[in-house]
């Protein structure tokens, strides 16, 4: 971030050194009345929990329960946004300092004793006093505790760093404390992992967490989780930003987007943000580059957003008919291919509401098509382009031809008719995969990545403000690609959050899931 530098003031006139005070100051109220805000909405929150939850031991009513989860899931955010972007809480001004209420952090209680503990020695590398050379004797040492999680439990890491004192000088000398994913924090990379998959790819909300971890006798407030895992965003950004740059970096995308119900603050109400997902995987083509995935998240569905998503993409987009793509393929830098699947989802939902006979022959045939994607899955691009030609090309001018023919019989309005004129209208975007053996017949490869966040909006509500839908954006990332690459994603990121403290930023590739061997994977655990 800029700064603007500091004029000298002994130079400067009254006037302009009034203005500059009066500048700063609205600066710093207008700051105060943010804090104050945000943490009015977060006491007002809990308040409110507190009288619903109340309210639940009496009548049972499903409204009310889903009233609940709305607004534990708001409060989550609001929580994890403060970890995220205020890592650091400012000093408090002294003229509005009464004004602020200060944000109140869970009392930490001692880690409990019935867990079982792993005990770390970190002894200093010094053999010898390193100012005078003398003899080195036991001075004491410092004991840490840090809360991790292995697969199914819990376990404390007694972190103990020997000091060591000179016989002959003052000079002391101790292990480098080891470093933790979030500075000062209790939780260990593996229970960060554990938390961020339970959230994202197993759709357990913290509050819902929080209570399974009680079972277990560990006692884990809501709001230090959200801390947890706002910190774990912010640290994680380089890396999702790299996978962000691999995915656009490829001749072939495929990409979808999915609705995805957003808390809108201060109305008590949702609104409709997009999840966008766009999916580098060339292995039906024989390529062996890695499969990766990239989310991002949007407040609308405007077009302006997959225009500025894929500014830097160059090659054959694969997606569906939605019109915010069309700029897209203006000026010829992208190429649109369409998916068969979507034509045969039209003409299947036709057969089966009115077992319609030109349904069910739009049904073969489009599935003779699939038929000879079946052996060449795999295969080189040339070799796929070839069997298509030989194969698929004939089907598809006889299909065409059928469909018009067809049109001539059918009402205009009719569903069945809607249903044809959705193919025709885009045949040349359908028929490109047959000239190109890169191209893939459907974007089934786009679809199946939303499947996981499909699941997460039955669970529950999706994200409780947009700085939420941008966290579950990245995370989804780092999961998707761990999964596509046949990595365990909790096992993935314990890696990754137990390495990127220290890991050169000008290196960050170096933690992208293929890049990690499924062996060092399995040793982390």
């Amino acid at each position: 971030m800029a700064v603007n530098a500091l004029p000298d003031l002994n130079l400067l006139p009254a006037e302009e050194l009034r203005a500059l005070i009066l500048a700063q100051h609205q600066q710093l109220v207008t700051k105060d009345e943010q804090l104050l805000s945000r943490e009015r909405e977060i006491e007002h929150l809990k308040l409110l929990l507190v009288k619903l939850h109340r309210m639940q031991f009496g009548r049972k009513s499903e409204k009310l329960q889903r009233q609940i989860e709305q607004l534990e899931l708001r409060l989550e955010e609001l929580e994890s946004n403060r970890s995220e972007k205020e890592p650091t809480p400012p000093e408090p001004t002294p003229l509005r300092a009464s004004a602020i209420p200060t944000a109140v952090k869970p009392t930490r209680r001692p880690l409990p004793d019935h867990l079982p503990r792993q005990t770390r020695r970190h002894e200093p590398k010094e053999t010898v006093c390193p100012q005078c050379q003398g003899e080195l004797r036991r001075l004491g040492e410092d004991v840490s505790e840090v809360l991790e999680y292995v697969p199914a439990s819990f376990v404390v890491i007694r972190h103990i760093r020997t000091k060591l004192s000179c016989t002959r000088c003052d000079c002391i000398v101790q292990a480098q404390a080891p470093s933790r994913p979030i500075e000062r924090g209790l939780a260990g990379p593996g229970l960060l992992a554990h938390v961020l998959v339970s959230k994202y790819s197993d759709h357990q909300p913290l509050y819902r967490q929080s209570e399974i971890y009680a079972r277990q006798g560990v006692e884990l407030e809501r709001s230090t989780m959200a801390d947890w895992v706002g910190g774990s965003s912010r640290l994680l950004e380089p890396l999702v930003e790299a996978l962000h740059r691999y995915v656009i970096a490829a001749g072939k995308l495929h990409a979808d987007d999915t609705p995805v119900p957003v808390l809108a603050p201060g109305q008590g109400k949702t609104k409709t943000g997009r999840l966008w997902t766009y999916v580098r995987d060339d292995r039906p083509a024989g390529d062996t580059a890695a499969p990766a995935v990239w989310f991002t998240y949007s407040p609308d569905r405007k077009g302006e957003h997959p225009a500025q998503h894929l500014k830097k993409f160059h090659g054959t987009l694969q997606a569906d008919a939605y019109a915010g793509f069309n700029q897209l393929y203006e000026d010829g830098r992208i190429q649109q291919a369409c998916c068969w699947a979507h034509v045969r989802r039209h003409f299947y939902d036709l057969e089966q509401a009115h077992s319609s006979p030109v349904a069910r022959e739009a049904l073969q045939r489009i599935g003779a098509l699939y038929g000879v994607e079946e052996p060449i899955r795999g295969r080189p691009p040339d070799e796929r382009r070839a069997a298509r030609q030989e194969q698929a090309k004939p089907l598809t001018e006889s299909m065409r031809q059928w469909f018009e023919a067809t049109l001539s019989k059918l009402s205009r309005k009719s569903e069945t008719t809607v249903a044809i004129r959705y193919a025709l209208s885009r045949w040349d975007a359908l028929t490109r995969y047959i000239e190109d053996g890169h191209i893939e017949i459907d974007n089934n490869a786009a679809e199946r990545s939303l499947r996981g966040v499909a699941l997460g909006r039955k669970n529950y509500l999706f994200a409780g403000s947009d700085a939420g839908g941008e966290r579950a954006a990245a995370i989804y990332s780092l999961i998707g690609s761990a999964k596509l690459n046949g990595l365990d994603p909790e096992a993935y990121l314990r890696e990754v959050l137990t390495r990127i403290p220290d890991h050169p930023i000008n290196r960050i590739e170096e933690l992208l899931p293929w890049n990690i061997s499924p062996a060092s994977v399995e040793v982390s655990t």
